[in-house]
């Protein structure tokens, strides 16, 4: 059962994002948008609406739907926003259709949710974080103020987005959380490049083909050191993915490190697409001049 206080903030919730609603989209009916059959059309007119009022999108404002292949029910639907944000289905859905519908809906109220003050990082916003980085890690002030440690690069990166809201910020986040698993960040460590080089470089670095070929390649790498690991990844990212979709989670994350281990997968065994894959590896010198160049392409054996 809800408390009273818990049942009011509820509400008010509720309240907040029927206000926005009307504020972005008025001929709706914020009382019915979450429950509207044409839930897909509105969410593509909320974006539309953001990106007239100036908002910039690097893949421009449409959304995009990724039915998951199945012959039968329950079907799933991923939504990726043109922000990169990604959402996905997570009723039992009898038709492909009802899956679109439904992914359609978790993105929508989460991108009205992410339109409320709350989401804005603003000062307060930023101390209230750094207070909780802080005493979890035992840190300072002092190594909040200094940009090479984890708590002062964190800071870094919250003041560099002051005024972006929490989506734009996790994706921004998702880059660093990729580069942490496949385990770039540690190279560039041992390599002696800075934090702040890199964060500098990494915030403006566009999570595309050529960074998912560059981690891709990485993977394959492992596999050759260690035979099957690719396969025991896969799987565990399979279910951190279906765990994040069930309870309406963001997935851009768990999303991108199955594509990098299935493009890393079809590339087993060919030397061709290997030879392309270490071509897209050093398309970009930005980044190796971070570091000694022969020292960065020697660990990755190239």
């Amino acid at each position: 059962m809800l408390s009273e206080e818990d049942r009011r903030k509820m509400d008010n919730t509720v309240k907040s994002l029927q206000d926005i609603v009307s504020s972005l989209l008025p001929e709706k009916n914020p009382a019915f948008v979450f429950k509207d059959l044409n839930v897909v059309e509105t969410l593509q007119e909320f974006w539309e609406k953001k990106r007239n009022q100036g908002a910039v999108f690097k893949n421009g404002s449409l959304v995009v739907y990724e039915s998951v292949p199945s012959s039968a029910a329950p079907y799933v639907c991923y939504v990726t926003l043109p922000g990169g944000s990604c959402f996905g289905s997570f009723q039992y859905c009898l038709t492909k259709a009802d899956a679109r519908r439904d992914a359609a809906r978790v993105a929508l109220v989460n991108s009205v949710f992410n339109e409320q003050p709350s989401r804005i990082i603003t000062m307060e916003f930023i101390r209230n974080s750094m207070e909780e980085a802080m005493d979890s890690v035992c840190g300072s002030t002092k190594d909040a103020l200094d940009p090479s440690t984890s708590i002062g690069a964190y800071y870094r990166m919250l003041e560099a987005n002051r005024g972006k809201t929490m989506l734009e910020f996790q994706e921004l986040m998702t880059v660093f959380q990729l580069l942490h698993w496949n385990g770039s960040l540690k190279i560039l460590r041992e390599r002696k490049c800075s934090r702040q080089d890199v964060i500098s470089y990494y915030s403006n670095q566009a999570l595309d083909d050529c960074l998912r070929s560059q981690m891709a390649l990485d993977w394959l790498m492992k596999e050759n050191k260690t035979p099957g690991i690719i396969s025991v990844e896969l799987q565990s990212t399979l279910k951190d993915l279906e765990r994040a979709r069930e309870t309406g989670r963001e997935l851009r994350f768990h999303k991108e490190r199955k594509e990098i281990l299935m493009l890393s997968l079809s590339q087993i065994g060919s030397e061709s697409n290997n030879d392309q894959m270490c071509e897209q590896t050093l398309c970009d010198f930005n980044l190796l001049g971070l570091c000694n160049i022969m020292q960065f392409i020697q660990e990755r054996n190239l």
